[in-house]
């Protein structure tokens, strides 16, 4: 049996309790502590060993990881859940914890993890990152789009290629204009391009479809309120897609790129969306690059109620 002055002494620091916490409720593997905490691996073992040594926490082999769970006595569990009240960051490990979850049981988002990881590791003649998306852009059926945050609108020009009515809307004027000429040129003429900012854009309230974001949503002031008129102007059980970079370190990039925000975590993306009424949120990371400072990429997905 634990002792009962070690387990007290144990839990008084704050990410043990945490750590003891979350096991309490769910078994979660060190990765997926370490994405719910925010901390690094070795700081999360070597606390995990404390409480396994006192054997409040205990582990079991499953494939590559091991997976930890509670065996605290209820009795500790009771006081380390009126501690937790004390613990600021409880109710943001609680949503990053139902966020994981959510995404442990996507098991199709898993298989397609696990392909892309494989992608490109082999050559195939004539397969592609591009070929794949053109080819899943053409079975969309979607009939209007809004491109929110344009730009020179190469996305939007494969989507009015199966959409019927594509609208791009970017805030400088230059981009606009290149962009209405790139329509002429390829005979696009359900692609229209309007002058506007994502945070209000130009468009009529419940009039679309599938609204994007392609790498737009970094750049806005306050992407809660860009969220938010997307959600106004798709129609109930309208799709939206989002496409940004994930929260990084690289603050050149204000200045390089324009950017006002360093990326998002999967955390607040899905917090920005849930707050905007948007349901069914999906996240993942599709994408690492190889060179510094080694950007990643996020996709979010979300649905407007029908009702």
């Amino acid at each position: 049996m634990p002792s009962i002055l070690n387990s007290l002494k144990l839990i008084s620091d704050p990410t043990r309790l945490r750590l003891l916490i979350l096991l309490e409720s769910e078994e979660l593997s060190v990765a997926e502590l370490q994405s719910i905490l925010g901390m690094g691996q070795s700081r999360i073992s070597t606390q995990l060993s404390q409480l396994k040594k006192e054997s409040l926490v205990s582990d079991r082999r499953v494939g590559k990881n091991n997976l930890y769970s509670s065996s605290a006595p209820d009795s500790l569990i009771q006081v380390a859940r009126q501690a937790a009240e004390e613990i600021p960051e409880i109710p943001t490990d609680r949503a990053a914890l139902r966020l994981t979850l959510r995404k442990r049981k996507d098991r199709a988002r898993t298989y397609f993890d696990e392909l892309a990881g494989k992608f490109g590791r082999q050559y195939v003649p004539g397969r592609s990152w591009k070929g794949l998306a053109e080819a899943f852009l053409k079975i969309l059926n979607y009939d209007v789009v809004a491109d929110l945050g344009a730009g020179e609108g190469t996305l939007s020009q494969l989507l009015a290629q199966r959409a019927k009515k594509v609208i791009a809307v970017d805030n400088s004027q230059k981009m606009v204009e290149f962009g209405q000429q790139l329509a002429k040129d390829h005979k696009l003429p359900n692609l229209e391009y309007r002058l506007g900012d994502i945070e209000n854009p130009p468009i009529d309230p419940s009039s679309v479809d599938l609204a994007i974001f392609s790498q737009a949503l970094h750049h806005a002031e306050h992407p809660e309120r860009a969220l938010q008129k997307a959600f106004e102007i798709l129609q109930p059980g309208g799709t939206l897609v989002v496409l940004d970079l994930l929260q990084h370190n690289f603050e050149q990039a204000r200045e390089m790129y324009f950017d006002t925000w360093l990326g998002f975590s999967e955390l607040s993306i899905t917090s920005m969306l849930e707050d905007s009424g948007f349901e069914n949120v999906e996240t993942a990371i599709v994408d690492k690059e190889d060179e510094p400072p080694h950007f990643q990429t996020l996709l979010a997905t979300a649905r407007k109620p029908n009702t």
